[in-house]
């Protein structure tokens, strides 16, 4: 018990811990937007569940850039011009995680099921990663 809380208390003085608070409200405000969009497109075969990720993608990416950049990660990083394509990378490694994540489990050719089961994955595995590479590499 002294342990974990030593880790808090390391995680505190540092600011990661306030920063993974922060990135998490904002992560789940942009993911519930990802969800927003893509959840009627894609459930009511408005159009395919590739083609609402990616419109789910551009409004999470949109709204991400500002949450995090002004928010979450407010006074430990650089300025826009050393983030902005540092994040844009980020972006695009999170789209292809929840782009896989559509492919395998709605595809047809591959495990067919229901449009809501990429939600899954992308609520649980894309932020963790993405939390991580924009710590140490976008937001440093």
């Amino acid at each position: 018990m002294a342990a974990l809380q030593h880790r808090i208390q390391s995680l505190r003085a540092s600011g990661v811990l306030g920063q993974l608070i922060r990135f998490g409200i904002a992560g789940g405000i942009t993911t519930g937007l990802y969800t927003l969009v893509y959840s009627p497109l894609a459930g009511l075969k408005i159009t395919s569940e590739q083609v609402a990720n990616v419109c789910g993608y551009l409004v999470a990416m949109t709204s991400g850039y500002i949450l995090h950049g002004k928010w979450s990660f407010r006074g430990h990083g650089g300025d826009a011009k050393n983030t902005s394509w540092r994040f844009f990378l980020v972006s695009l490694v999170s789209y292809a995680m929840n782009t896989f994540f559509v492919w395998v489990l709605t595809d047809d050719a591959m495990l067919a099921g229901p449009w809501w089961w990429p939600l899954i994955p992308v609520l649980f595995v894309t932020p963790l990663l993405t939390f991580a590479l924009q710590r140490v590499w976008v937001f440093k």
